[in-house]
């Protein structure tokens, strides 16, 4: 039965019962095809799979050409907008050739292969108009970017394969009433390499060339103290608030209370930068709040407090400022004050001081000696921190004062050589007639000429830690140095 059934599925359109005898007769005259031999296809059915096949090749390919992703241009923070609407357009050309390949291979779906074949030039035209279009749309980009800094700096970057020139445009009589208008500053000329900026001048010594240490910042610093210049003057107290604000308290009582504060800081181990936006911040309030005698000391340590949270890693707690001040003020009265000095501040408590640029600029002082100096920056951070206490000194920018005490450091310790050179000009941006006045002064600090009673900075600095610095004295300052 198997057999005959296999026979009858070969014959197919064969009718009535098929014998063995029908069978054999049916082999010999070769209508009958044994078993085991291989069945012919239709030739219906392969014209037909054939012509599906060419048109599903044929819209397979033209969805490969034409699917594609829009090229995004340059896209910057200078020209965004043109870039952004010419990747929409590019998106919808593309979409729009996208949409007639489609209809083109549909179409060739429906004819025979050999009628397929010809929307191949039709593709061809299609992906070159699109390529004009692409090149019509296609925006002319050139960077220009400058950074502007109010009556301190400007930075312009003209084209970024060229050359950038740094220049200083300031007048640093401004931040100095009492100061003679000061020389226009020297160019210096800069080469653009990557994300950093090279000076080309061989006179100064590069400090930002070490790129080992991350904590240095060195692709950054000179963004950095840039940005340092403009604050310093946006964030800086009135030098005249005694005179105009405050009628309770004197210059005395202010120099009394930073004195203290000194040893605060010592006695709790702050770092310096807490003592430094402390005073900051005691100025920076007296400078539009009137104050009682009686709440300067409570002004004190909240400022401290607040501070502290900002510098430190592990901040007194109140009660501890109430302990240090023989609890003379109670903890709701701290946190009564903290609220009020937070609220005209706006929470924005940072502002660069002396010791912020102080980093930088013995950074610079360092690269003319063959070994670091330690004594060097012990006494020009000794120098600096005396400037606290005296009120004369909110005259003067914290970046001069920083590099006032630099140059006066340098001449303490060495009189053989001028105390300032190309590097330390560069990266102050101050030459060595605009730190005439503030030197001088400085100097009158060191040597105490006015007979302060105030000795909290000198006894600190008078410890072995800190080298001594505080016993040195300066000679008299040379006019030939300015």
């Amino acid at each position: 039965m198997r057999k005959e059934n296999g026979v009858s599925a070969n014959v197919g359109a064969l009718n009535g019962r098929i014998t063995r005898a029908r069978a054999a007769t049916l082999r010999a005259s070769g209508q009958l095809l044994p078993l085991n031999a291989p069945k012919q296809p239709d030739q219906k059915r392969v014209s037909r799979a054939n012509t599906k096949r060419s048109a599903l090749d044929e819209n397979h390919n033209a969805g490969l050409q034409h699917k594609k992703r829009a090229v995004l241009q340059d896209v910057t923070n200078v020209c965004c907008n043109n870039s952004y609407k010419s990747c929409i357009n590019a998106t919808k050309i593309q979409a729009k050739s996208n949409k007639q390949a489609r209809k083109g291979a549909a179409n060739s779906s429906k004819v025979a292969p050999d009628v397929a074949a010809q929307v191949q030039p039709t593709r061809a035209n299609l992906q070159k108009e699109d390529t004009q279009e692409l090149a019509k749309i296609e925006p002319k980009l050139e960077v220009t970017c400058s950074v502007n800094l109010k009556e301190d700096a400007t930075l312009p970057l003209n084209s970024i394969n060229e050359g950038v020139f740094y220049r200083w445009l300031s007048n640093r009589s401004s931040a100095m009433p009492s100061q003679s208008q000061s020389r226009p500053r020297r160019n210096g000329k800069f080469s653009f390499s990557g994300t950093t900026i090279t000076p080309s001048d061989p006179d100064f010594v590069d400090i930002d060339s070490d790129k080992k240490d991350p904590q240095l910042c060195s692709l950054y610093s000179p963004e950095i103290y840039n940005n340092l210049r403009v604050a310093e003057l946006a964030r800086r107290p009135y030098p005249n608030f005694m005179e105009t604000i405050q009628r309770d308290i004197t210059q005395s009582m202010r120099g009394i209370l930073v004195d203290w504060l000194v040893e605060v800081s010592e006695e709790y181990k702050l770092v310096p930068d807490t003592l430094y936006l402390t005073v900051h911040l005691i100025d920076w309030f007296l400078s539009k709040n009137y104050i009682e005698r009686q709440r300067l000391q409570l002004l004190g340590i909240t400022c401290m407090l607040i501070a502290s949270k900002y510098e430190e890693i592990c901040a007194p707690r109140v009660e501890e400022f109430c302990f240090i001040t023989d609890n003379t003020y109670t903890k709701e009265e701290v946190l009564k004050m903290e609220t009020k000095v937070l609220k005209y501040f706006g929470f924005q408590i940072f502002a660069p001081t002396a010791k912020t640029f102080l980093r930088r600029f013995l950074r610079a002082a360092q690269a003319s000696y063959k070994s670091p100096s330690i004594e060097m920056e012990y006494l020009a951070n000794y120098l600096a921190e005396l400037t606290l206490i005296d009120y004369e000194f909110l005259n003067f920018v914290p970046s001069i004062v920083a590099a006032s005490a630099v140059f006066l450091a340098r001449w303490t310790l060495d009189q053989s050589s001028h105390p300032w050179n190309s590097t330390l000009e560069h990266y102050t941006a101050y030459n060595q007639s605009d730190l005439k006045t503030t030197v001088i002064a400085l100097q009158d600090l060191q040597l105490n000429t006015k007979g302060c009673p105030l000795s909290a900075i000198r006894m600190k600095y008078r410890q072995q830690k800190f080298k001594s610095v505080a016993a040195l004295t300066s000679p008299k300052l040379l006019e030939t140095l300015f």
